[in-house]
Order: C-alpha cells, then sequence, then structure tokens
C-alpha cells in the first residue's frame, strides 16, 4: 500500500506500509528488529563512516557518503528517535541520490493476545531525482520485500526455529584463510587457556557476521556458547596470541558509551578523549571506560571500516527513549521504566539531570539550548517533552548503569591468563591508574627456612616451586591473577573478594597434602595501577593492608580484613566456619586493626 503523508513537507512525499502479526511479545522482538546495524548488513547495504562537523550551537552535523543500489549518496544523517520496545524511526536527509527523504519507521504493539503487531512504513520517500521518480515505488517496494523477509528470518530466530539470524552468503575470504584459521585453531587447542574454543572461534572468524566480528566482545559469548566468561576471556586471548585475532584497548564516550579512541596496547591510551558524535572531552576512568574487545586478524577475515549503523537502538542500548523535537515542539510518550537511576540529556553539551525513580510515573522533561530540565510527573502517566531551543535538539532518557558486556581493564589485568599471555603489557612510564576495588592475597610459607636445614636444598626447592603451582592453580580456578612472587611469598589480585576467600580456603585445604604450612592474608579497598619492574602491579594502603594481615597469620588460618568480612558475598561463605574477632596494632596504621580470624580446624574446601 502506498500512501501520501499529509504531515510531511509536499505532494511528492510518500508512504508505503507493511505489517505482520507474530505470537511473541513485543519485549522478545525488540532485541533482533531494532539491531539496525544486524538488518543493513543483511540486507547488502555497505559499511559507512560519519563526517561529525561541530556547529555554533553545540549540536553536530554529520554527514554520510556511500552506495547502494547503483547509486551514490551522500546525505546528512539524523539522530534516530526510539521508544524502547515500541518504536523506532531515523531519517536521512540527501543531497545527492534518487531521493531527497528516506527513512524507515517501525512500531511494536502489543496485538491483545499476548503476541505483537508489526508495523514497517518506508517513511519520508521523496524523490530529489528524475531516476527517484521515476523508479521510487519500486525501490521502495523492493527494500520492503527484503525488509520483509529479513524479519520472518530474524523472528524465527527469536523463536528459536534457527541457529542463525538470517540466511547469508558466505563472506569473502583471503585466499588460503581456511587453512590459515585450522592452523590457528590447533595452536590456541594446544594453549593451556584454549579451553578447546579453537574451532569453535575460527568457525565464527570465518562465517559470522561482521556485526558479531566487530567487535567481539567475550561476556556475550560465553552466554551465547553457555560458557563460563573466563573461558570465553581466556579463549580470546589464546587467540590473539596464536594470531587468530587482534585486540585492542578501547576508550569509550561516557556518554553514548561507544569508542571514540582505541589503542593496541594498554601504554598507548591517553588519560582521555574527545568525542565527536557527543562533542565532549572525556577522561578515561581505568575501571569503567577502558575496556578490552577483540576483531579477525585481518590475515584470515579483513573487515571494512565502519559500520552498517551507526546509531540505532541497539548501538546505544542504555538510552531508552531518544527523540528528536523542532524548536518550540512539545510531545508526550507513554512508557514504563522501571526503578532504577536514569539521567536525562540532549546529544549536545549542556546540563543533564540525574535521578532516581522509584517507579510509577516518570518525570517530564524540557530541553534548552543550555541543557536539559526535569518537569513535574504529568497526570496523566505520560512522560512530557518540551524543546524550547530555537534548533532541532534530540532529548535522551537513558539508564546509568554501566554495560556488563564491557569487559574492563581491571577485570582483565586480575586474571592469570593475561599475566601469562600479555606480561609485557604494561601503563606508560609514569602513568598510573586508580581502581576502586581490588582484594588482594598475600600467602607466606611458614618455617621455610627450617624447611631447607630438615630436607635438603634440592628437595625443598621442588616443595617450594610446586607450591608455587599448585596456589597459581587454584588463584586461576578462582579468577585471580598472581601479581608476583616474593622469596616463598605470593602476591595475588582478584575482582571479587569472595573470590579471593574460596582461593584461600582451598589453598588450606590443599597445602597439607605437600606437608607446608602456609600464613593467609585477605584485604580489599581501592588501590593504584603502577608499572614496577616492567610488570603492572598495585600499589596504596589496600596493599600494605593486605601484607600486614598475611604477618598476623599463626598458620594454617586464614586472616580477612573486616572490609572482606563483612562483603555480602563473603558473609554466607563464613556462616559455617568458626572465626575470631581480633584487633592489633600494626605499623603504620594509627588505629588498631580489627579483623577475623578463620581457625585451622575448621577450614575446609
Amino acid at each position: 500500500m502506498i500512501i501520501r503523508d499529509p504531515a510531511c513537507y509536499s505532494t511528492s512525499v510518500m508512504r508505503r506500509t507493511w505489517t505482520w502479526t507474530f505470537d511473541l511479545p513485543p519485549a522478545y522482538l525488540w532485541p533482533v528488529l531494532a539491531d539496525t546495524n544486524r538488518f543493513n548488513e543483511a540486507m547488502g547495504l555497505p559499511t559507512y563512516v560519519l563526517e561529525e562537523t561541530p556547529q555554533a550551537n553545540g549540536t553536530i552535523l554529520r554527514r554520510g557518503r556511500g552506495k547502494a543500489a547503483g547509486f551514490a549518496l551522500e546525505w546528512e544523517e539524523k539522530p534516530y528517535e526510539w521508544i524502547h520496545g515500541r518504536h523506532f524511526r531515523q531519517a536521512r536527509v540527501f543531497t545527492k541520490g534518487p531521493f531527497r527523504r528516506f527513512g524507515p519507521v517501525f512500531d511494536l504493539e502489543p496485538d491483545g493476545s499476548g503476541g505483537s503487531k508489526v508495523s514497517y512504513y518506508a517513511l519520508d520517500w521523496e524523490p530529489l531525482t528524475l531516476m527517484g521518480r521515476l523508479f521510487g515505488a519500486r525501490l521502495a517496494r523492493q527494500a520492503g520485500e527484503v525488509v520483509g523477509k529479513r524479519i520472518l528470518e530474524a523472528v524465527a530466530f527469536a523463536k528459536g526455529a534457527r541457529a542463525t539470524h538470517f540466511d547469508l552468503a558466505p563472506p569473502e575470504l583471503p585466499d588460503g584463510a581456511r587453512e590459515r584459521a585450522a592452523a590457528l585453531a590447533a595452536e590456541i587447542d594446544r594453549s593451556p587457556y584454549g579451553n578447546g574454543l579453537g574451532r569453535t572461534l575460527a568457525d565464527r572468524v570465518l562465517s559470522a557476521m561482521a556485526t558479531d566480528l566487530a567487535p567481539l566482545k567475550p561476556k556475550p559469548l560465553a552466554r551465547e556458547l553457555e560458557i563460563p566468561q573466563r573461558d570465553a576471556i581466556e579463549g580470546c586471548l589464546a587467540g590473539v596470541r596464536a594470531g587468530l585475532l587482534t585486540m585492542k584497548w578501547d576508550l569509550l564516550c561516557t556518554n553514548c558509551r561507544g569508542p571514540k579512541l582505541s589503542a593496541g596496547a594498554l601504554s598507548e591510551l591517553p588519560r582521555g578523549a574527545h568525542c565527536p558524535s557527543c562533542n565532549i572531552d572525556y577522561d578515561r576512568d581505568f575501571e569503567k571506560n577502558v575496556e578490552l574487545s577483540f576483531a579477525p586478524a585481518p590475515s584470515v577475515r579483513p573487515l571494512s571500516a565502519g559500520g552498517f549503523c551507526l546509531s540505532g537502538p541497539m548501538a546505544t542500548p542504555h538510552v531508552a527513549v531518544q527523540l528528536l523535537l523542532a524548536p518550540g515542539e512539545k510531545r508526550s510518550v507513554r512508557i514504563d521504566l522501571p526503578p532504577g537511576s536514569y539521567r536525562l540529556r540532549t546529544l549536545h553539551p549542556g546540563a543533564h539531570v540525574d535521578l532516581e525513580h522509584a517507579g510509577g510515573v516518570f518525570p517530564g522533561l524540557r530541553i534548552t539550548a543550555s541543557g536539559v530540565e526535569a518537569l513535574p510527573p504529568g497526570e496523566t502517566g505520560a512522560i512530557a517533552f518540551a524543546n524550547d531551543a530555537s534548533f532541532e535538539l534530540a532529548a535522551l532518557i537513558e539508564d546509568r548503569t554501566w554495560t556488563r558486556d564491557a569487559l574492563t581493564a581491571p577485570e582483565v589485568i586480575s586474571l592469570q591468563v593475561f599475566r601469562d599471555l600479555f606480561a609485557e603489557a604494561t601503563l606508560r612510564p609514569g602513568d598510573e591508574a586508580g581502581v576502586s576495588q581490588v582484594a588482594l592475597l598475600f600467602s607466606d610459607l611458614q618455617g621455610s627456612t627450617a624447611l631447607y636445614e630438615r630436607v635438603g636444598d634440592a628437595v625443598a626447592f621442588n616443595m617450594v616451586r610446586e607450591h608455587f603451582a599448585l596456589l597459581a592453580s587454584i588463584v586461576r580456578d578462582h579468577d585471580g591473577a598472581v601479581v608476583k612472587t616474593i622469596g616463598d611469598a605470593v602476591m595475588a589480585s582478584f575482582g571479587d573478594p569472595a573470590n579471593a576467600v574460596k582461593a584461600a580456603l582451598a589453598m588450606q585445604a590443599r597445602i597439607a597434602d605437600h606437608e607446608l604450612v602456609l600464613k593467609l592474608g585477605v584485604h580489599v579497598g581501592p588501590s593504584v595501577v603502577v608499572n614496577l619492574n616492567d610488570r603492572l602491579d598495585y600499589f596504596g594502603s589496600t596493599v600494605n593492608m593486605a601484607a600486614r594481615l598475611q604477618g598476623q597469620s599463626a598458620g594454617g588460618d586464614i586472616v580477612l580484613s573486616r572490609a572482606v568480612a563483612d562483603d555480602p558475598a563473603v558473609r554466607p561463605l563464613l556462616a559455617t566456619l568458626a572465626a575470631r574477632d581480633e584487633s592489633v596494632p600494626l605499623k603504620g596504621f594509627a588505629q588498631p586493626i580489627s579483623f577475623v580470624r578463620l581457625m585451622p580446624q575448621t577450614v575446609d574446601s
């Protein structure tokens, strides 16, 4: 069906509409239908990059160039609009090509019986050239037919009726890529960190959509393969070491959370960057916006620069609502937002509003040239939007929770695989990075000098070496990393204090088989990551405290700081163990330090 849209600019603007009904609710369909980057790749559209130019009013003019259906195209890319789970639309204003305006609109709504009605519009189809006037209807129909086919495939995937999103032709590969990938997969599987993922990673590199490979993220991969996250992370790092994958450190924008600056090594990351999309400068936050990601090695699967869609809803999934408002425009939106932390902002620099939403009616927002103001919740239950600026602006409501799919720098450097495979990875000389929480475990052998005298140097040396191997294995099994050894002592780091305590319990349970007595101390707190002796190390009072607590161990026991013992994830671990609260003055600390001693006879695996 083709209709003229009376709301558009001229009688030449038309809209073609397709509708479907499916037996899945909108919440199940949104993740696949709003994945515009994947859809555009499936439709055979080329990748593109945007030229982003700041304007005097703080907004960004985004211009793109590309080629589609044999036409050379140049356009201004307007920001997407969407309401999570219900609606999205995009408009491109062309200066070169058959159309003046062309853009999709999707609407999802419940059908009243547990399913969904999906509507797709080829919106603002307005000819720019004679070719557009003569063949516009045909091109719109063909585009709609392709979209319809892909929608049916995507819905089947959402229902579990097919293994992949779409039926696609295999990608073009360099000569010898398959043979090269097979050899690299075998090398991955020979690595102690390959976890049997060599063939899986090679197959993905050779056949997956580019959308899934640029970037390749281990945490979503682990969910898809139904394997532990550590196995996926280790496998990807082993893939880099073998040469199947490359890795890069991304400095994510704190607004749009996109990787606006990337480096191949930690030592190349600056302390801050500029996001041309948001027109803001932002700082490096080592534990929040420094992310490790992966991609195929170009010798096996080269990927084109850019993306298939650079600003769709799934590109910024933390944004629940994004509306493009004309000067003076007012609009109301009905959407139920769950309780949580939210930010109201625009796509241009200016004031934002952070709020805690307890549920119920969500506040509205007014945008001006200087930023955003919150409005009282509307009586009708709808969220009111108003643009009081003299120019077009986009208004956003975003979830302030940072993405859980990001593999952050502190997570990576607290894994044994990274320490073993990339020991040379360091920060720039003189650079340092703060982390708000790291759990540190210090161990030491009790009576090691007497051991050497009792059994002889050679035997004692082998016993100590075996003890290092045992402790390193336990640390890895609990998602930690050995930072360094000092004489007979070990310093290990963990992202989660509960993992550090579990590792300590396992160490005491297993060290007795080696006829050795172990002293252990665990503390958690902020620290600074520094370069020390050409490796990443930790520095600060948390390190000092952990070492001093180990010094309070009598051997065979475990000494925990109060911060560790009071951690919500640690408390259940201590519930069945006899523990004793103690307090002692420690050198370098003004007040006596309270700690918890787990008694030797109660330590169990």
